[in-house]
């Protein structure tokens, strides 16, 4: 009897196990499966959930303000004044684009190293402080048509013996630290025969030139123009500079829908004398280039 009994749960047993082997095994089969369907259906949709479609502008217009990033030293183009306000020429003419945009502009001062992080990550909408226009800020930004040229320059005292830069050789000259400036000169043929030192800013520069520190300031002709004519210092520039550049706006590459509108406006304010004006009251006379 105890022997008949062992037999027939020794069969039960078996019969289970065969149960849940198979069961389980349908079920092993079955997640994997839907697992491997869930992570196909996961990329589809993170593929086709994107339309593709351009919501920079919208989403400009929706928020009711632009963001416009700026190393907030640059004279005459953007910078901080003694009222601890933005102003400057790259200021009033984005004053102008938001009217027309019919947003507000927000001024978010940024550091110049981070500007590519800050605008990829969406804290400003673009970068519009008298940016040089290069070839791997073409290919970083979706940048806009240029819209004033420039040129690296050599700037000494009035009274300087120095009149061509062949008499720079020997000679101490200052440059922005981290500029296109810098970055010219120490390149240039010239940097052999010259002791070259960097500061901060170009105001910086000129002071350090200003008590006679260096000889000379290698920077931006539109900087050094604005302080000649607003200044009370006697300056005067090399008619021999290193290089002639190009300021544009910087937009994220994917924005062209905003960034095609902003260059739409600029010409229209080109048209009806906006720009002429704006570029007047800085400048003495329309140095644009906006078409």
């Amino acid at each position: 009897m105890r022997k008949k009994l062992w037999k027939t749960a020794a069969v039960i047993m078996a019969a289970s196990a065969m149960l849940l082997t198979a069961c389980g095994g349908a079920g092993e089969n079955a997640s994997s499966q839907n697992a491997e369907s869930q992570g196909d259906t996961s990329s589809d949709t993170a593929t086709n959930g994107e339309s593709g479609e351009d919501l920079s502008l919208q989403k400009v217009k929706d928020a009711g303000k632009f963001v416009l990033g700026l190393d907030a030293t640059f004279k005459p183009m953007g910078y901080t004044d003694e009222n601890n306000e933005i102003v400057g020429f790259d200021i009033d003419l984005a004053e102008a684009v938001c009217e027309k945009l019919g947003v507000e502009l927000v001024k978010e001062p940024i550091n110049w190293d981070t500007k590519e992080q800050d605008l990829s990550v969406g804290k400003i909408d673009c970068i519009w402080n008298g940016l040089s226009v290069s070839p791997s800020r073409e290919e970083t930004f979706n940048l806009s048509e240029p819209y004033m040229k420039n040129a690296m320059v050599f700037v000494v005292p009035e009274s300087s013996d120095i009149n061509s830069t062949s008499d720079l050789a020997g000679k101490k000259v200052i440059v922005q630290n981290g500029s296109t400036a810098q970055d010219i000169l120490t390149e240039s043929e010239l940097a052999a025969n010259m002791e070259i030192t960097s500061i901060a800013t170009n105001i910086e520069a000129l002071q350090q030139m200003d008590i006679n520190l260096v000889d000379a300031v290698f920077m931006d002709e539109v900087v050094a123009q604005y302080e000649i004519k607003n200044s009370d210092k006697a300056y005067r520039i090399l008619d021999e500079g290193l290089a002639e550049e190009e300021y544009a706006i910087a937009f994220r590459k994917e924005d062209q829908a905003l960034r095609d509108e902003v260059q739409k406006i600029l010409s229209e304010l080109k048209a009806d004398g906006t720009v002429e004006e704006i570029s007047t009251k800085w400048f003495g006379s329309d140095i644009t280039t906006i078409e």
